[in-house]
């Protein structure tokens, strides 16, 4: 039987407990995940750079044998195309995010019908949890430490004593 590989794309920046989460249980499911870190998206400016945001992944992940961290710059079904994947896995945590990810939904599959994307909702612990908030609670010099991995709580408590965010 062929390996089942699957792709976990995001910008992570930077990357959450509730990214973690979904990407530990799409390693339950596929033989091989492959974290494809974006590296310029059209949406935003990132605050870390994508080796930054890479290494954190990785130094996160560092048990699972079953799990790569990649940057990647094109279409993602290009990328997961390419890597021989069938399957690319999103988490979902409210009907805000299923919006947008329906309309991706629909425009990958019209790209690439053969690949097929799998949602997992977000653990309840992670429901309200967003990179976007990290970064707010961490501009005002507040605690991350229960929202991100140790690496990047510390790198964002020392960007805000630095006054770069």
């Amino acid at each position: 039987m062929p390996e089942t590989i699957a792709v976990c794309p995001g910008t992570y920046d930077p990357v959450t407990t509730g990214h973690l989460d979904v990407i530990r249980r799409a390693s339950g499911l596929f033989d091989r995940v492959i974290v494809a870190v974006v590296r310029n998206p059209r949406h935003k400016q990132t605050m870390f750079t994508l080796e930054d945001r890479i290494r954190f992944i990785q130094d996160s992940l560092d048990s699972a044998s079953n799990i790569t961290v990649e940057g990647f710059t094109t279409l993602v079904v290009d990328f997961a195309r390419s890597r021989g994947a069938r399957a690319i896995v999103k988490g979902l945590r409210a009907v805000s995010d299923f919006e947008w990810e329906f309309q991706m939904n629909n425009l990958n599959r019209g790209m690439a019908p053969e690949i097929e994307t799998i949602y997992l909702m977000a653990s309840p612990e992670y429901s309200f949890l967003s990179s976007r908030g990290v970064r707010e609670i961490a501009s005002f010099g507040g605690s991350v430490s229960d929202y991100v991995p140790e690496p990047v709580a510390r790198r964002l408590s020392e960007m805000h004593a630095a006054g770069q965010i």
